[in-house]
């Protein structure tokens, strides 16, 4: 198993890391916990995944051990703390990985269009009045609820929350009578039951939920829908020793490929598997990966601070300048 970076050194920081529950490792990595976001049930999702590790299992010669987050911060949590050491992230969540957790982009997920990304969306119950986000928008302040994705997704907060919200100067807490948070499977239960008037969630999850929930699927109408959002990275704690870092992209880059000694009955089975999962073949990626989402969250925040009342001049025009700085300091990391 796998420890953290800075207690591979010596044994007093071998004993830190038992101390803490947390396994020393030597260079030779022979098993890791995969993280995974789990938008819908555990139950639901398990399956789907299965054949996928088994064959990283194979692939690489370590024991891949599933990890399921009931939500995002249980994946980042599980990564900061060594619990998981590769992990399947949206966007938003990579970003609190990368910057809390050691997390390191290696791979992007596509999809079986062959398309990089994937869009938020905001939807309602298919006998909704509201036709489009203006009617959302133009709606009087507390007559209707509201169903938010979870705080560290990409598509079910941080991209309405700019696209939808803050463009259009919306306090979701003011607007509507009631937030209710959840996930994109929660969100979609919701709304076909008309618990919530409406909620976000991505076009990903809607196909899946058209194929595990049809009848409650047919109950759902999309009335907005955001620009493009690449598709999700795959990311490793920075502290895997190389060569297992090695074989894990290599298993990435080959599954689904028609590669040297693979029959394609073989090829045909992996690419069944990624469809299964949603997914196309991967291409690799690094941390560079989230840089537009990453000036998305900080327009969003730029926005707020301008509409925020309670600020002195002087205080918002400090925390404005602040902004600024790190949207130039993004654009020269876009440019290298």
């Amino acid at each position: 198993m796998i420890s953290r970076r800075h207690i591979l050194a010596a044994s007093a920081g071998a004993m830190l890391a038992l101390a803490a529950g947390l396994p020393a490792f030597a260079q030779e990595v022979k098993e890791i916990n995969f993280g995974i976001l789990s938008t819908e049930s555990q139950a639901t999702a398990r399956p789907a995944w299965a054949p996928f590790l088994a064959d990283m299992e194979k692939f690489t010669g370590i024991k891949v051990h599933p990890f399921f987050g009931n939500d995002y911060a249980a994946v980042i949590e599980g990564m900061r703390f060594n619990k998981v050491q590769v992990a399947w992230y949206g966007n938003a969540s990579a970003i609190q990985a990368v910057d809390r957790s050691s997390a390191e982009i290696f791979v992007q997920s596509t999809y079986m269009t062959g398309g990089d990304g994937y869009y938020s969306v905001l939807i309602v119950h298919k006998d909704s009045p509201l036709k489009s986000l203006e009617d959302v928008v133009n709606s009087p302040n507390g007559k209707l609820t509201f169903g938010n994705g979870d705080p560290n997704s990409t598509s079910g907060f941080l991209i309405p929350s700019y696209y939808a919200w803050a463009r259009n100067n919306i306090d979701i807490t003011k607007h509507f009578g009631r937030v209710l948070p959840g996930n994109h499977e929660s969100n979609m239960l919701a709304v076909s039951s008309k618990q919530v008037d409406v909620a976000t969630g991505n076009t990903e999850d809607l196909e899946r939920f058209e194929k595990n929930q049809p009848e409650r699927f047919k109950n759902i109408r999309v009335i907005w829908k955001s620009p493009l959002i690449p598709s999700d990275p795959i990311a490793w704690r920075s502290d895997l020793p190389a060569e297992a870092k090695n074989k894990i992209k290599a298993f990435f880059l080959d599954y689904g490929h028609p590669t040297a000694g693979k029959s394609e009955a073989e090829v045909k089975r992996q690419v069944a598997v990624l469809r299964e999962l949603q997914w196309g073949l991967f291409k690799p990626s690094s941390n560079k990966q989230l840089l537009p989402i990453r000036e998305v969250a900080l327009f969003r925040d730029k926005l707020k601070v301008q509409n925020d009342a309670s600020l002195s001049d002087q205080d918002k025009q400090a925390k404005l300048r602040e902004i600024d700085d790190k949207l130039i300091e993004l654009k020269k990391q876009a440019g290298a």
